[in-house]
């Protein structure tokens, strides 16, 4: 098959799944097309069968705000005339799927189709915006495919938009097991801490509704019990203020902010603990990759993640906001060598279920589906 994905390049699960999706299919002998205003943030310099189309935003003093969407509309229409798409598949509703909706209706030649996959704020946040809620549910709508990363986003978008449930086809976000796995590369845990202490680590791109200040109470409660790091990867606009809090919390010398890193397999190999506490998340897509590599994880209870995480299994679960909860769910992990390693099992055969095979798979399989093949 001949595919495009438009997706956002950016430090995100979106972009992330989307960048390793078009890796996979490519592998298996696709021509993937990518179209964006930036190349993926995971995406490697050169990969057989990957092509990069890099949108260009007109800079005229007429705009105040460029029309990124417009300006996407167009290359997309461009790439299907030059290199004969048989879909392109937008990650996002708007504008993505809006986007290539408008390049559709530009060509006179026989239409390509349109796969969208809903990520989560697209429909949680940004869809029930009144600026943006009819043009969603258009979007959606107008799509010839329609994908949700879990069961938990299938209902959101059923009862918010009222799309028929038959329409959307839930496809999990997936992992290469192979790459995400504690044994794939040295341990480099000396340069992270001191000997005793255990890592804990956490993984976002620092906005509001990922409750980042809530990891750093969490930890520095779990740090009171048993010598501890917290390793931060990521950046974001709360970056400022998760500083202030490990101030407050008295443990900033206990705090690696690593920022952005392009492959966070390495630190996750030699981490012993994984803190999610978003108070949205359609899936969480770190959860899975932090699971592979054998790591238990404590995330709140919300959304997609009792879909990823066994309570009391592969980690632990608590209510959004609940610090000393789930701070005594990692000491109780990290305290006992026993309860951690089963736990450490039993998070990569929780990850198991999310398999690279099985979904790009399944991935393909929809894609035939839709085409009519």
């Amino acid at each position: 098959m001949n595919i495009g994905i438009s997706c956002y390049p950016v430090y995100g699960g979106s972009g992330v799944v989307a960048t390793e999706l078009g890796i996979e299919l490519a592998a298996r002998g696709h021509d993937v097309h990518f179209i964006t205003y930036a190349q993926p943030f995971r995406l490697p310099g050169f990969t057989e069968r990957i092509h990069y189309h890099e949108v260009e935003v007109p800079n005229y003093p007429l705009f105040e705000h460029p029309p990124y969407n417009l300006a996407l509309s167009v290359e997309i229409q461009n790439v299907v005339e030059q290199h004969n798409l048989d879909l392109l598949h937008a990650h996002y509703a708007v504008p993505h799927a809006t986007s290539a909706w408008i390049a559709r209706e530009l060509l006179a030649r026989p239409a390509f189709r349109i796969v969208t996959t809903l990520h989560g704020t697209d429909i949680t946040l940004v869809g029930q915006d009144p600026s943006f809620r009819s043009l969603t549910e258009f979007s959606i709508r107008k799509s010839d495919g329609i994908t949700a990363v879990s069961e938990y986003l299938k209902q959101e978008t059923v009862a918010i938009f009222g799309i028929e449930p038959e329409r959307i086809r839930v496809l999990p976000n997936f992992v290469d097991l192979d790459k995400y796995r504690r044994d794939a590369f040295p341990c480099h845990r000396a340069k992270l801490s001191n000997p005793g202490e255990k890592i804990v680590t956490h993984i976002s791109n620092f906005r509001a509704v990922k409750r980042v200040d809530d990891v750093v109470r969490t930890f520095a409660r779990i740090n009171r019990q048993l010598p501890a790091r917290l390793l931060l990867v990521g950046d974001g606009p709360e970056r400022g203020r998760i500083q202030h809090v490990a101030e407050e919390e008295q443990v900033l010398d206990r705090v690696l902010f690593l920022g952005k890193q392009a492959s966070v397999v390495e630190l996750l190999s030699c981490s012993d603990l994984f803190l999610l506490t978003s108070e949205q998340e359609a899936f969480g897509l770190v959860a899975l990759e932090a699971m592979s590599c054998g790591v238990p994880v404590v995330a709140t209870l919300t959304g997609g993640i009792p879909e990823v995480v066994t309570h009391g299994e592969s980690g632990y679960l608590a209510p959004v906001g609940a610090v000393e909860q789930m701070a005594a769910y990692g000491v109780e992990l990290l305290a006992d060598p026993e309860r951690w390693r089963a736990a450490s099992l039993a998070a990569r055969r929780d990850a198991e279920r999310f398999s690279a095979e099985r979904i790009v798979t399944m991935y393909e399989d929809y894609y035939t589906e839709v085409l009519g093949r």
